[in-house]
């Protein structure tokens, strides 16, 4: 049956693929995450249609000349370029930051993540690459919750996300996320599948 895993190999195995049980972009700062189908990542600027991000301009290949394509002009997010593009959380965690909260639910919106995946630990994505749909991802951090916890959860709100607040990460691939793709970790290079 295989000898002992090493710690690398336990921290790279998982019991099955994740899904994606929810999408959201808000579209502006301060504005409620609004539910979506699908979204579309691009590796320069994360999810189209979050802050505003729009599509960066294109070089025309022909004419050497670029496309009228508007640039956002949102200032970049603390932590670096792109280490904030996406956020995510876990859909187990939805009712354990509702009981700590006080509250019968919670629902995405409030915790103003993108993407709600179920099935998958996220932690152990930080600093690996991971699969939704035909979009690459690579967790940079977790994600921390922010004092808009307070307003949107009641007193003890931050507290109540404090552990259970997600992932953030960069895009490596583009493509279109939709809700129930499968969300599959990556192994790293020369890493023995299990």
């Amino acid at each position: 049956m295989g000898g002992v895993k090493t710690i690398q190999d336990l921290r790279t195995t998982f019991p099955r693929p994740g899904r994606v049980e929810w999408l959201g972009l808000r579209p502006a700062r301060r504005v409620p995450p609004v539910r979506v189908p699908e979204v579309e990542a691009h590796p320069l600027v994360g999810l189209i249609g979050d802050h505003g991000k729009t599509a960066p301009a294109r070089l025309t290949a022909l004419s050497g000349q670029l496309e009228a394509t508007p640039r956002t002009s949102n200032p970049p997010l603390p932590g670096g370029p792109g280490k904030r593009q996406v956020t995510l959380i876990q859909a187990e965690h939805l009712p354990v930051i509702a009981a700590l909260a006080g509250l019968d639910g919670v629902d995405p919106e409030l915790l103003r993540r993108n993407i709600v995946v179920s099935g998958v630990p996220l932690l152990p994505l930080k600093d690996a690459r991971f699969q939704i749909g035909e979009v690459v991802l690579e967790g940079t951090g977790e994600c921390h919750p922010c004092s808009r916890m307070e307003e949107n959860l009641g007193a003890g709100g931050y507290n109540a996300v404090r552990g259970h607040g997600g992932l953030t990460a960069r895009v490596i691939v583009g493509g279109v996320i939709r809700e129930g793709d499968a969300v599959t970790p990556l192994l790293p290079e020369g890493a023995k599948q299990g």
